[in-house]
């Protein structure tokens, strides 16, 4: 068996470099604990960005998707699978949405949604030249679509022209908002709590002035909960903790736990007047082994009482990270909620991070000078503490 440095230059040699990677060959994971090719255990505060939420190695997840794999994996669109059906009703209930299409990842799922709101535009005045407005510092994806309504110009210069009519205005200042408005406006589009950007939840008076706006001049808000979605801020969709209900919703990461998958959801009204046939579709979106981890994933969050879970787990751990951010002069703020939260500091985290993994212990960015804490939603107490102990060594290194 090759060793890890062997194993990282064949990478190098063979990959496209588009990312600087960790010099670490991950193997195996099990609970919220992951496991070099080495043996070494590193415990995981990132879950695959967000997305593990059930943790590694769950059998009766691993059963679920090795029972599927036995009988059906994909057909294309073309007919009807049984996972994807019950999927999609179980999405319905969770969500308080009534339509879903089921994508392969949360970039297409963002993309469908703006398709959907200028097809919605389209059919009302017949034109197509409707504007969307999304959010400075906000995160959405890496297609030309999603790269778009990125409201951060480093992701977007060198692949310029991106899709045309998207103003951007300021999360959180609804005055920002309304200036952008005009009477092309089909869409305002937003991630309830910012990720990338740097963490930063969007206010309950914005959210609601927002829908006024939108409900008064019919725009479709559209909220973007594929990193902060699917019970990561103690709700299952962090929308549900204000009460503001969009007309066009993304999910991905965790709705799948590992296997890609994400979906756009929209209220009845919206689907009886956007999308028809042939306006969109996917070859492997929904299909029968990407829908089992749906069914499986919303089973287990029920079971097991996740969304609890992170309500205890998330307040602990907004208490030990205020903790730090009072005791450190280098931090400045700690934002966030539930198990969605980001340490802000006075200067780049990258050898904090480098620091922490070489101690066992994987975290991730958000921006330059946050530190991101996005764990396996079945995190206890005692691997906060850990956490935190391994934490301040770098500190006070």
């Amino acid at each position: 068996m090759k060793n890890m440095q062997e194993y990282i230059e064949d990478a190098e040699k063979a990959l496209l470099h588009t990312y600087n990677r960790y010099q670490v060959v991950l193997d195996k994971g099990d609970g919220v604990n992951l496991y070099d090719i080495e043996g070494k255990r590193y415990l995981d505060f990132c879950a695959g960005i967000a997305v593990f939420a059930l943790g590694y190695n769950n059998q009766r997840y691993n059963d679920a998707l090795k029972a599927q794999i036995d009988k059906l994996i994909h057909t294309s669109n073309y007919y009807y699978n049984v996972p994807a059906i019950e999927a999609a009703k179980k999405l319905q209930k969770i969500s308080g949405m009534d339509r879903i299409f089921f994508t392969n990842s949360g970039a297409e799922a963002i993309e469908g949604a703006i398709k959907a709101a200028r097809k919605y535009a389209y059919l009302k005045d017949g034109t197509t030249d409707h504007e969307i407005i999304a959010m400075e510092h906000s995160f959405h994806g890496r297609t030309m679509g999603a790269l778009s309504v990125t409201g951060n110009p480093k992701y977007r210069e060198a692949f310029e022209p991106m899709i045309g009519n998207i103003r951007f205005a300021k999360m959180n200042d609804f005055d920002s908002v309304l200036a952008n408005v005009t009477d092309k406006t089909c869409a305002i589009l937003f991630e309830t709590v910012q990720g990338e950007g740097g963490i930063y939840p969007a206010e309950e008076e914005f959210m609601k002035k927002v829908r006024a706006l939108c409900d008064e001049k019919d725009i479709l808000l559209i909220l973007d909960e594929i990193q902060c979605g699917m019970g990561r801020t103690g709700y299952m969709y962090a929308w549900q903790r204000y009460g503001v209900k969009p007309d066009i919703m993304t999910s991905a990461k965790a709705l799948g736990c590992g296997v890609p998958v994400g979906a756009f959801m929209m209220t009845e009204r919206i689907g009886r007047n956007s999308l028809t046939s042939g306006d969109h579709g996917t070859t492997y979106g929904g299909n029968p082994l990407a829908a089992a981890a749906i069914n499986i994933v919303l089973d287990l969050f029920e079971e097991n009482h996740i969304i609890d879970n992170v309500k205890a787990v998330g307040e602990y751990l907004t208490g030990k990270l205020d903790q730090l951010a009072a005791k450190y002069d280098c931090i400045e703020t700690r934002r966030g909620i539930g198990l969605m939260q980001g340490l802000v500091f006075n200067k780049p985290v990258g050898d904090i991070i480098v620091k922490a993994l070489s101690k066992g212990l994987i975290l991730i960015n958000a921006g330059t000078n946050i530190i991101r804490f996005v764990p396996p939603l079945i995190i206890t107490r005692e691997n906060v503490d850990e956490m935190i102990d391994i934490l301040v060594e770098c500190l006070e290194e």
